[in-house]
């Protein structure tokens, strides 16, 4: 009898079933969703240096929603269908937080890129996670602990590290001006946008965040019609559309799933201080990507926002009864 020769290769069905198991694990790591989250935005900034003289910002807002809503529309055509009545009820929520935590903050900070430097940019990103913080204290009541306190501070010092280049001195160069406002704006949108999405519709996420794709789209428009009625629009090159494509795809999509995931997770103000780690993943990626040099500061910024993580992580076991 002929011996049957094993198969090398696992089956379909292994697989999917494989697959359909790690997704499950993912879904319940808020901690993994949003390190991914920050990398994939790390990313974006990477993109966004890149894709000057290849694409005009305000055509790449649009483009990437459009994309994004080619994608996604399709995939979930009878459930949006089905919820559309819920979705027209909460289209002022939506429309909000479109504007804030997608088509805004990306304007803004395209924006400041003309009037402020990139260190101020870097330095006042770090801003998000202490406003969060506060807002989700302010307005959602949530208790804030020491330990998180402390673990954004820690997380906070990698971020001047990298935006001072490890000189200290730097920081008295350092000076506001209507870019640094700008800025400073943008983040206070996605504070806000991340604050309360703790507080959205009972919707499933894919059609939630459908609907919010398709707002965001809507809120680009006029900026893109701006641009061209300025004169400041042209045709993109060949590398402007595969950066908005991977823009659409990882930044703009995948992300923000795994960012409404998180927060549903473990809240906005835990959520919040990951996004210390965006600027630590940009220069990475700016080192392995674009060929800048790395030095010890950059080591020394990574290990800050680690441990700031960890330690503002740590307070979620500490008990402490309520005022």
């Amino acid at each position: 009898m002929a011996k049957v020769r094993a198969n090398p290769f696992p089956r379909v069905c292994d697989l999917r079933a494989y697959f359909g198991r790690a997704t499950r694990s993912l879904n319940e790591r808020a901690g993994l969703l949003l390190i991914l989250t920050s990398a994939m935005w790390g990313a974006n900034g990477v993109v966004s240096r890149a894709a000057v003289g290849a694409i005009p910002p305000m055509t790449l807002v649009a483009l990437r929603w459009l994309i994004v809503c080619a994608i996604l529309l399709p995939l979930v055509r009878e459930p949006f269908v089905r919820h559309l009545p819920e979705l027209r009820r909460h289209w002022r929520f939506l429309a909000a937080m479109a504007l804030c935590g997608y088509t805004g903050f990306n304007v803004l900070f395209y924006l400041a890129g003309h009037w402020t430097t990139a260190v101020n940019i870097t330095l006042l990103q770090g801003a998000i996670p202490p406003m969060v913080l506060a807002g989700a204290a302010l307005f959602k009541g949530e208790k804030v602990f020491l330990r998180q306190i402390l673990g954004m501070a820690v997380s906070f010092l990698g971020v001047g590290l990298i935006a001072t280049r490890g000189d200290l001195t730097h920081i008295a160069g350092l000076s506001v001006n209507f870019g640094d406002m700008l800025m400073l704006a943008a983040c206070a949108l996605y504070a806000g946008y991340t604050i309360a999405l703790r507080g959205r519709p009972r919707l499933p996420p894919l059609v939630f965040f459908a609907g919010m794709a398709v707002a965001a789209l809507v809120a680009s428009l006029p900026f893109f019609a701006a641009e061209v009625a300025l004169g400041h629009f042209f045709w993109p090159s060949t590398k402007g559309f595969a950066l908005v494509v991977f823009v659409a795809v990882a930044p703009s999509l995948t992300s923000q799933l795994f960012f409404m995931r998180a927060v549903e997770l473990i809240g906005p103000g835990r959520a919040g201080i990951f996004t210390n780690l965006t600027p630590l993943f940009g220069a990475l990626f700016a080192i392995l990507l674009l060929g800048e040099p790395f030095h010890l500061y950059h080591a020394g910024a990574m290990a800050l926002g680690l441990v700031g993580i960890a330690l503002a992580e740590s307070a979620k076991r500490q008990r402490i009864a309520p005022a």
